[in-house]
């Protein structure tokens, strides 16, 4: 193993081995467990009072015993995952030049209103850039379309400008249309933002538009998919769950009725009811009347009211945490 790289403990480089891409994937190769794979295997492993990196002591024992039902995980393609410590050295040595650092399940730096949400089905890796503590934080949850008009732009603005000054931590996807207007709203209004993103991590680490607002302890940018990972709709999708659970509440700015990630997310998290969802009153996108007609909670920007939004967001036990000049107004007896 890298030397610069034994920070990581072998049970780290384990959970790395058995989940992680570490450059595109090529055809024919072994492919890393999927999140819901690890985590029934890990389960397993708990179960059986082994640890991943019991893997690399006692395979062969842990492989008498082990067996998947869904016969996906089998020792040919375990034995090739965990061969790859070379290749994972060397992804992990230019990760961390451009700053970006990993958590793991097992690390108090996860965010815990995640894993509380998700449980055996929370990635086993996030990579990161930027302040990990803001993870911890909670907040709203701000979702919508990528193609938006100025009037759901000028919205979303407004909403994430509010968020900052009640000190409401923003969380969203970083892509183009309402996650980005939404991050770099609060952002540059003093604010703060979690980015859970699909893609191309390692891009965004270096971009200008987040340089300035990671070097301030504003903003963390986290993936459950390796730094160089491309787009894929795949991806995207299975991100919208991490987006929701960790935060306290969502926000749809737009929606399509039946399609798109958007509305995905949304049912997503209807089905599961992870945080309180609200959706943006006037508009005519055909899936915030669809969601409205559904129980979620119609927002209007109000003006003139002190923590409007906290307020609106407590009254469906959204936001639990705000800062201490919310909490002395008493909002939570």
């Amino acid at each position: 193993m890298n030397t610069q790289n034994s920070q990581y403990n072998e049970n780290t480089q384990a959970v790395l081995l058995l989940s992680t891409f570490f450059s595109k994937p090529k055809k024919g190769e072994a492919r890393p467990l999927t999140a819901i794979e690890y985590g029934r295997f890990a389960r397993w492993l708990h179960e059986f009072n082994f640890t991943p990196s019991s893997l690399f002591h006692q395979f062969d024992e842990i492989l008498s015993k082990w067996k998947d039902p869904k016969g996906k995980i089998t020792a040919d393609r375990l034995n090739e995952i965990l061969a790859r410590k070379a290749a994972m050295g060397l992804a992990l040595e230019k990760w961390q030049r451009a700053g970006i650092w990993l958590i793991t399940r097992q690390d108090s730096e996860y965010p815990q209103l995640l894993k509380k949400q998700l449980r055996h089905i929370s990635p086993p890796v996030f990579f990161g850039v930027g302040n990990k503590a803001l993870l911890q934080k909670g907040g709203l949850a701000v979702i919508g379309s990528r193609g938006i008009d100025n009037i759901d732009e000028e919205f979303t603005q407004n909403i994430a400008i509010q968020a900052a000054k009640e000190n409401i931590n923003i969380v969203s996807g970083a892509a183009r249309g309402v996650d980005e207007t939404a991050m770099l709203a609060s952002l540059n209004a003093g604010g703060s933002a979690i980015g859970v993103m699909a893609d191309s991590l390692l891009k965004a680490a270096t971009a200008s538009k987040w340089r300035k607002h990671l070097q301030n302890q504003q903003l963390v940018l986290i993936s459950s998919f390796y730094p160089e990972a491309g787009f894929s709709v795949g991806n995207a999708m299975a991100r919208n769950k991490y987006i929701y659970t960790a935060a306290n509440a969502a926000l749809v700015v737009r929606a399509d009725e039946g399609k798109g990630g958007t509305w995905a997310g949304a049912i997503e998290n209807k089905e599961n009811q992870w945080v309180p969802l609200f959706v943006k009153h006037q508009s005519d996108a055909s899936g915030n009347i669809m969601l409205l007609n559904n129980g979620a909670v119609p927002l209007d920007l109000e003006s003139n009211k002190d923590f409007w939004l906290t307020k609106k967001l407590a009254s469906s036990n959204g936001i639990n945490t705000v800062n201490n000049q919310a909490n002395n107004l008493k909002l939570f007896d």
